[in-house]
């Protein structure tokens, strides 16, 4: 035993023995608070992440009235998305089952963390048509613009990420430029005093637009009808 405990008198040593118990048992009890309140906490917090999201992919392909979730294997290309499967892009279609845009995810390092996204694609017009933030801890009144400047959010209104004449990449890759600057369509004008969160949007996008893309138009056909049954009645 601790010497400085075993010196001590015998009554003492119990209290503080009571008093490390009782300390140890406070941090267990903690523990498992913690750990239920988590657990139980969860299937809500997943189910408003969801919300949330399908909220914004109707916000991110205007026209849209319903939408699938497509999973995607090199192999087969585009499918419906399974459960357990991770979805690679949202399908929006109109009432008569038309394909009006895809909304796709992306994320990259901001000034202050990681800046999650969602943007709309339409494959027919080769344009993002629309743009949300989904996830952000940039800072409040300076790096959050890009979430509430209504100049930014201008640029992803018809953003060119049109193919390449030999159709296996873009013609030209989107970039941001410092603001004021902007000449070309596929060209993000960033925001002044939130460069490096202005230039991360333009990062992210460019770089799943550059993947996205050429997959998306190698398999459009995959994509172009709502394969979901309707439900009975509907």
């Amino acid at each position: 035993m601790n010497k400085a405990i075993t010196d001590q008198p015998a009554g003492q040593q119990t209290s503080s023995v009571k008093l490390l118990s009782a300390m140890v048992g406070l941090g267990m009890l903690c523990a498992l608070l913690i750990a239920v309140t988590y657990e139980g906490t969860r299937p809500r917090i997943a189910f408003l992440r969801a919300e949330a999201l399908e909220q914004a992919i109707f916000q991110v392909i205007p026209g849209a009235e319903k939408t699938t979730a497509f999973s995607y294997e090199e192999e087969v290309g585009f499918r419906p998305k399974a459960d357990e499967e991770t979805a690679a892009l949202y399908a929006g279609y109109n009432e008569a089952g038309e394909l009006v845009g895809l909304a796709l995810e992306a994320a990259g390092q901001g000034y202050a963390g990681v800046i999650k996204i969602l943007y709309g694609y339409d494959p027919q017009q080769e344009v993002v048509i629309g743009f949300q933030v989904l996830e952000t801890k940039e800072t409040p009144g300076l790096g959050d613009k890009i979430e509430k400047d209504p100049n930014f959010l201008a640029n992803f209104e018809a953003l060119d990420v049109q193919m390449a004449a030999r159709g296996d990449s873009l013609a030209n890759e989107v970039i941001t430029v410092k603001n004021g600057e902007k000449q070309s369509p596929w060209q993000i004008d960033g925001i002044t005093g939130a460069t490096i969160s202005s230039r991360a949007i333009g990062d992210m996008l460019g770089e799943s637009t550059s993947k996205w893309v050429p997959i998306i138009q190698q398999h459009l056909n995959q994509l172009s009808k709502d394969v979901l049954p309707q439900a009975e009645g509907s």
